[in-house]
């Protein structure tokens, strides 16, 4: 069953509901949230009296739309009432659009299904770097990261609360309990919260219903924001090394709103609601759509409840999406949130594929074959296993019903990717001794015992052919994997599957915004003591969480905007050979697949300057993107006052004050350059001195006005502006940078897109 949500504007007037007639009930109800912006009251701020209020009107409102003879659907399955304002509920097609007419109506959204997107990679993160903090301070116990995911298993290593202190005071938040979940034993210093929302009955079975894991996909994210200091952790003795989290001292509050088939997206907008009430200090959400939403900003909820988490100071953290490498897959592009790219560390994990005929294929995956080095066993290509003719194409990719169980029986397997995993023919494949699996991306994950590697390389994939048809009985096996014990190099790489930028919607912010580790990620699993490897990048958004808490840590003043500012203008563009990041083709990554570049958090501890982007920037880009403004006032805090431009247009979106620049149509025959002003704010000595240095390439003329900027004890925050000229510039993408240095060691680095047509 498909949901929606809806969201209202603060004031109801069931008059215009009652005078527009009721719709048709020929349709089969689903989920719809009813969105009314901000919430009237503030969050932390107890009014049971408004919240009845409220919870009255939403179900006289139902009433007024529903039949009698269906009265069971007026009800609410979500009630926002914290941050935001507005309910879910089942709706006919017809129902909601005629609440989407209404003047009070911010929007009506069908709920959508949302998918979830460690020992080395923080030190590989850390090495060779330098703080005048050190890395044991400052301690970020009074810290909380809300993670919004698949629920936690509290009894994990990474969990215990050894040597933290009580409970922050401005915790509000719950610690609910199920049938397998003690809130006084399960809950501890560490895990301070733990809630779970209750799903679509087609997407969970009943004993999900309960804060403790159900996926392992919680519990690995968590632990790799704020997992405790755990030694000799490892996956069967692979990656062995002191596991920890990003901030180590930090609380973690676990929201489970993802179950067995999937993520509901009402659940999500309620956990956030939650979540921003209870006191967090970070949002986590390694969840994205499987290709960009269609909704626009105010109609995608975890967009929606992203800006209301920034409204209320919290930074909420994002993946970009496992999509990639194909473009303009990347999600969650709004300026509010923070989007995360995935890139592989200094760690390498081999297999090898002996054949028969000698030859030996360096594989990839994360498996502890129980095959044995010195036997040989049967190995058959997927179509040639095909159970009839007729289904030989989905033979190649191993799909459910098209291999015949006799064929490969016994033997190792080779399939060509299809791009959906649950779409294997499992019941012939678990009789089979192993799985080689030809794919264009690279994700590894631990397989336990079962014998499955990957080959991305076609001349690999040609040799498995031809060995197959040059003899009458091909022979192979599959080793284990081990650990190259020197440091790989390069690194980082972008992930093959990193979602890729532009924007879909908007080309002029640019996303991703920052990359960080998201292959053969180490963490916590649903066991007391075990480690598993996940790939993804969700494995790399709980980097950036565990990040930017302890920056905020440091800064506990700066805005959300700040924390964002440093991370992403201090991150490095270079890998662990002193080269420019690469992707998966050895060419230069681009802002599009890397965003700014590598996290670099010790850094972002100092950035020197900073980008601060306010409430009216917001304003103005809900504005250039044609949203009204009452519907944008309801929205945001503090805006009644602003009004929009006078010439909104989707290209001056670029303007608003954002630590990168991506211009998605400078035309080259255009009279006079493209000129973007930027505001910087000193947060370094408070008399200093910046020098600009502009990298652009050949043929793009970009221009910095002025190229020196002085900070006195009463001027702590100027404007500079930035022309571009495409005049001899090639067509298309152009990529570059700007960096202010000072003599301090400060280099704030901004990275710039711009598309010549």
């Amino acid at each position: 069953m498909t949901n929606i949500i809806v969201f209202l504007l603060p004031f109801l007037s069931l008059q215009w509901l009652l005078i527009s007639g009721s719709p048709t009930t020929n349709q089969i109800p689903k989920h719809y949230v009813i969105y009314m912006g901000a919430s009237t009251t503030s969050p932390n701020v107890t009014n049971e009296d408004t919240k009845v209020v409220d919870e009255l009107s939403h179900l006289q409102l139902l009433s007024s739309i529903i039949p009698r003879k269906e009265k069971e659907r007026i009800s609410l399955i979500h009630h926002y009432h914290h941050a935001i304002r507005g309910f879910s509920a089942m709706l006919t097609d017809n129902e909601a659009s005629l609440l989407s007419g209404h003047s009070d109506v911010v929007s009506v959204i069908e709920d959508e299904i949302v998918e979830p997107q460690t020992t080395r990679s923080w030190d590989f993160l850390e090495e060779g770097m330098q703080s005048k903090w050190g890395l044991a301070k400052p301690v970020t116990s009074n810290m909380i990261i809300g993670v919004i995911d698949s629920g936690i298993w509290p009894e994990a290593e990474s969990f215990n609360d050894k040597g933290i202190g009580p409970i922050p005071s401005k915790w509000k938040g719950a610690c609910e309990r199920a049938s397998d979940f003690n809130a006084s034993s399960n809950c501890n210093r560490k895990v301070i919260g733990a809630r779970f929302y209750v799903p679509d009955p087609k997407q969970a079975a009943s004993k999900e219903l309960t804060p403790r894991d159900s996926t392992g996909h919680g519990t690995h994210v968590a632990s790799t924001a704020a997992g405790a200091v755990v030694p000799r952790a490892s996956d069967l003795g692979l990656g062995s090394g002191t596991a920890r989290g990003g901030a180590p001292s930090a609380r973690i509050a676990s929201y489970k709103v993802c179950y067995s088939g999937g993520c509901s997206s009402a659940g999500i907008l309620k956990a956030i609601d939650d979540a921003i009430n209870d006191g967090v200090d970070i949002i986590s959400m390694s969840l994205g759509y499987s290709t960009p939403s269609s909704n626009s900003f105010l109609e995608d909820p975890l967009s929606i409840g992203a800006i209301h988490a920034d409204q209320n100071s919290i930074l909420p953290v994002l993946a970009a999406g496992n999509a990639g490498p194909t473009p303009s897959t990347v999600s969650h592009t709004a300026p509010w949130t923070f989007t995360v790219a995935a890139s592989t560390i200094d760690r390498d994990l081999r297999s090898i594929i002996h054949l028969g005929n000698g030859k030996i294929i360096n594989a990839l995956g994360i498996n502890y074959s129980n095959l044995s080095r010195s036997a040989i066993y049967p190995f058959v290509i997927g179509k040639e296993a095909a159970i009839n003719s007729s289904v030989v194409s989905i033979a190649e990719k191993c799909y459910s019903g098209s291999l015949d169980i006799k064929k490969i029986s016994g033997s190792i397997v080779v399939c060509v990717d299809g791009g959906d995993p649950s779409r294997l023919d499992v019941v012939p494949l678990i009789t089979s001794k192993g799985l080689i699996m030809f794919t264009g991306k690279t994700v590894l994950g631990s397989t336990s015992t079962f014998p499955s590697v990957q080959v991305n390389n076609i001349a690999d994939y040609d040799i498995l052919v031809n060995y197959f048809h040059s003899t009458a009985n091909p022979t192979a096996t599959i080793y284990p994997t081990v650990e190259v014990p020197k440091l790989y190099k390069p690194a980082p790489v972008v992930a093959n599957f990193s979602s890729r930028g532009p924007g879909q919607f908007t080309e002029n912010i640019l996303k991703p915004d920052i990359m960080a580790p998201g292959m053969a990620i180490l963490a916590a699993a649903m066991n007391t003591s075990k480690y598993v490897f996940m790939s993804g990048t969700s494995m790399a958004c709980p980097h950036v969480s565990g990040a930017a808490t302890f920056i905020k840590s440091v800064h506990p003043t700066w805005t959300t905007s700040m924390i964002k500012s440093a991370l992403i203008t201090t991150a490095s563009a270079y890998d662990n050979t002193g080269k420019p990041i690469r992707n998966e083709l050895n060419l230069v990554a681009s802002p599009h697949e890397a965003g700014s570049g590598e996290l670099n958090h010790m850094k972002a501890l100092d950035p020197g300057l900073v980008f601060d982007t306010t409430t009216q920037d917001y304003f103005n880009f809900l504005c250039y993107y044609g949203y009204k403004e009452a519907k944008i006032k309801s929205v945001l805090k503090g805006a009644n006052l602003f009004q929009c431009p006078k010439n909104s247009k989707p290209e001056l979106i670029t303007d608003i004050n954002y630590p990168s620049i991506s211009i998605g149509n400078l035309k080259r025959q255009q009279s006079s350059p493209t000129v973007v002003k930027r505001t910087v704010t000193n947060v370094g000595a408070s008399t200093s001195t910046y020098t600009v240095r502009v990298n652009s390439p050949k043929g793009l003329v970009v221009r910095v006005n002025p190229d020196r900027i002085v900070f006195s004890n009463s001027l702590n925050k100027t404007s500079f502006e930035v022309s571009f000229d495409g005049k001899g510039a090639v067509s298309g993408y152009n990529f570059g940078d700007i960096t202010w240095s000072d003599s301090l060691d400060h280099s704030v680095r901004i990275v710039y897109v711009v598309k010549v047509v």
